[in-house]
């Protein structure tokens, strides 16, 4: 019996628990789903319980959970879908021509809390590795890997597993998971565009708080002038579960101020997500006093401008998720 299976109910729950947060990392970026990948983990660990006789101590725990973790992907992602952001679907589209289109949810690549999926770490450069191998673009430039290539570069190039590991970890040779991460890495460089080329946002520097703070005056205050001068001259914007997607600041104020002039007098509530900074957006509550929930905003920055503003509008999804209030009374708003 190894040293895990002689300890305590309390003492395996605990331990197994410990690597919930980085192994939701790794599912989520094998799934591209927030839920989707909570639901792996909690399998996974379900698994682990209920095998923990079975586990002989050959290799670490954080390894077979790995292993089971892993399997677990492969399953879920044997029924083919592959998630996406607008921008992954089509061109954008001109402002005469936006017209609100939804798709199903298992369509989009969905956000994620920074809490839920990037566990704590001493090393700066091990933390901004973790931050941005969960940036929206990398994980959606993940999703067009087929899974074991998948597998192979999140835990060599994200995780820095040894050839050696991956192979036993997925029963194949030190051989294949080379061939197979360079093909990875190919197909990673052909499809990652703005993934390697956002700012890192954790921790944010002085101009980049200053960015923020002027683009949550802007918004809050639907100031299109101030808004505009914000944001890079190809800034894109989206908004899941609609397929829509604009493209240059003139088209996303022209949006602001026509289909979505409802969002004049919103409020906005910082969070982060995927490793970039992220608001909460209320909108004025049509039937009464304060804000109701209307989207989770997740923000790029590249050189001083926002790049993105990723809108997601599911928020009896996402708000709960966030840990975020459904209501915002207008005195603390």
């Amino acid at each position: 019996m190894s040293d895990l299976t002689a300890t305590t109910t309390t003492d395996i729950d605990s331990r197994l628990e410990g690597h919930r947060v980085e192994l939701t990392g790794y599912c989520y970026r094998m799934l591209g789903s927030a839920f989707e990948a909570e639901d792996a983990v909690q399998d996974t660990l379900v698994r682990a319980w209920r095998n923990i006789e079975k586990f002989e101590g050959r290799s670490s725990l954080r390894s077979w959970l790995y292993r089971i973790a892993t399997n677990v992907c492969l399953d879920m992602l044997n029924a083919g879908n592959k998630r996406a952001r607008p921008v992954d679907l089509s061109g954008p589209t001109p402002l005469a021509q936006a017209a609100l289109n939804p798709l199903p949810e298992n369509t989009w690549l969905e956000p994620m809390p920074d809490g839920r999926i990037l566990p704590s770490v001493a090393d700066p450069a091990e933390a901004a590795v973790a931050r941005e191998s969960v940036r929206l673009a990398f994980v959606a430039a993940l999703q067009h890997l087929p899974p074991k290539q998948r597998a192979v570069l999140i835990l060599r190039e994200v995780l820095a597993w040894k050839a050696a590991e991956v192979a036993e970890l997925l029963d194949t040779s030190v051989a294949s998971v080379n061939s197979a991460l360079q093909r990875a890495r190919a197909t990673l460089t052909d499809h990652q565009g703005d993934a390697a080329t956002a700012d890192a946002a954790d921790p944010l520097d002085e101009e980049q708080r200053k960015l923020l703070e002027r683009y949550v005056a802007a918004f809050e205050g639907y100031d299109m002038k101030a808004l505009t001068a914000l944001l890079h001259e190809d800034a894109v914007m989206t908004m899941p579960p609609f397929d829509l997607w604009l493209q240059g600041h003139d088209d996303i104020a022209g949006f602001m101020t026509s289909i979505g002039a409802s969002c004049g007098g919103s409020r906005l509530v910082a969070t982060s997500a995927n490793g970039t900074p992220a608001f909460a957006h209320y909108k004025p509550n049509p039937d009464g006093p304060g804000f109701v929930p209307w989207a989770v905003q997740v923000i790029d920055i590249q050189d001083g401008a926002i790049t993105g503003m990723h809108c997601f509008l599911d928020t009896p999804r996402w708000f709960p998720l966030f840990g975020l209030p459904d209501h915002l009374d207008a005195d603390a708003a």
